[in-house]
């Protein structure tokens, strides 16, 4: 890789708090020889703590400028946003982005155009934070055999969850009030808490981990909206802890993918990521399994991961994708048996073709059954698709 001495000239899409973060460290740091020379933002009478004149309100101002060598796309409109990265690769300038719908949804697309030109499009902050799980990946994982890549992805749920285990808490709806007061939850948190965005992780994930490029809707994913505080009892009774799982996991030749909630056991070191944490525990054959944790929600652990985009970008550095190239790679597909904890009426329950049942619990507080099941078979469910049931698979670690 080639060492870029000249300063770096960033264009900026975008100027939310990620935006900001990132604007004033470049600013105060004038060692990094990055500067931000124009941001494109849409809300012309919104006032912001900068002159005015370091903006513009056409894209275009930003993508045919010839002195910009960087695009940094921080919008939430993933289709504008597809626009504006696939220009600007097409126009020779690297790109970050921390947009995990966009790269999840288009990925097949971005990885054409980047073929195509020999642009660098880099997107570490679109998945897990702070946590350099796609550079790890790339590098340090793309000859060792992997065999599962699984982890609390989504910093805004893990915090709801945590907050739902406390001796104190009163229910889902208080917690996400809590977690939307500090600024982890969105005014609508759909996103968030019916798993869309750890289906999204999950997809990028399976690409650098695996070589596989799926659509986010072949993700078996739940959310969390229907746990009760005795989904929450019943899980702290057999020493176990709920949380919003992403799992990627090898079967033979086979691929499953999931995100869905879990009941972790205690001693699994999942169980006791807290908070807005975000964790991914990795398992190859000569590795073994390695834990990488760090803060996955707010806007500053998505700016360190930005910015350490940037920062590569100065040494030529571009994704490598080595295990899209395997001449063998794994077919998706999710006929593996897997054992899970079902909380609903009567009917919803025997809509699952349970091929064995551990547990049958009913009493004055409701139902549940753990039993194992084909996950392929759960996904179709009726009660899968159920607003009231409650599904979460008990993993054996």
């Amino acid at each position: 890789m080639s060492t870029t001495t000249s300063p770096q000239r960033i264009g900026l899409f975008g100027f939310g708090v990620v935006g900001q973060g990132l604007f004033d460290v470049l600013h105060r740091t004038p060692g990094l020889q990055t500067e931000i020379t124009r941001i494109c933002v849409k809300n012309r009478s919104k006032s912001r703590p900068i002159p005015a004149s370091h903006f513009t309100y056409e894209r275009n101002d930003i993508l045919d400028d010839p002195n910009i060598d960087v695009v940094v796309e921080l919008i939430d409109d993933a289709d504008a946003a597809f626009e504006i990265v696939s220009k600007a690769l097409r126009v020779g300038k690297s790109v970050v982005t921390a947009n995990k719908r966009l790269v999840a949804t288009r990925l097949r697309e971005l990885l054409d155009i980047q073929m195509e030109t020999g642009s660098s499009l880099l997107y570490e902050a679109s998945t897990c934070g702070s946590i350099p799980i796609i550079r790890n990946l790339e590098e340090y994982y793309d000859n060792d055999m992997l065999s599962r890549v699984e982890g609390i992805v989504n910093g805004t749920t893990n915090y709801i969850l945590t907050a739902l285990h406390e001796p104190a808490s009163t229910g889902y709806a208080s917690a996400l009030a809590q977690a939307q007061v500090l600024g982890f939850a969105e005014s609508d948190p759909t996103l968030d808490v019916e798993a869309f965005d750890a289906a999204f992780k999950t997809t990028i994930i399976a690409a650098h981990a695996f070589g596989v490029v799926v659509n986010p809707t072949q993700i078996v994913r739940r959310g969390i909206t229907t746990i009760t505080p005795f989904d929450v009892s019943i899980a702290q009774q057999q020493s176990r802890t709920i949380k919003l799982l992403s799992r990627v996991q090898l079967h033979g030749n086979g691929l499953s993918l999931l995100a869905l909630p879990a009941l972790s056991q205690n001693a699994s070191p999942l169980a006791g990521i807290r908070n807005e944490v975000n964790a991914v525990r990795l398992t190859a054959a000569f590795s073994d399994a390695q834990l990488l944790v760090g803060k996955g929600a707010g806007g500053g652990p998505t700016a360190s991961a930005v910015l350490s985009d940037i920062a590569a970008l100065r040494y030529g550095y571009r994704y490598e994708y080595k295990k899209l190239n395997q001449a063998s790679r794994p077919v998706v597909g999710h006929n593996v048996e897997t054992v899970v904890y079902v909380r609903g009426t009567n009917e919803q329950i025997t809509s699952i073709p349970f091929s064995v049942i551990d547990v049958d619990h009913r009493s004055s507080r409701g139902r549940y059954v753990i039993g194992h099941v084909q996950l392929d078979a759960l996904h179709k469910s009726a009660a899968f698709q159920d607003p009231e049931t409650f599904i979460a698979i008990v993993p054996e670690d």
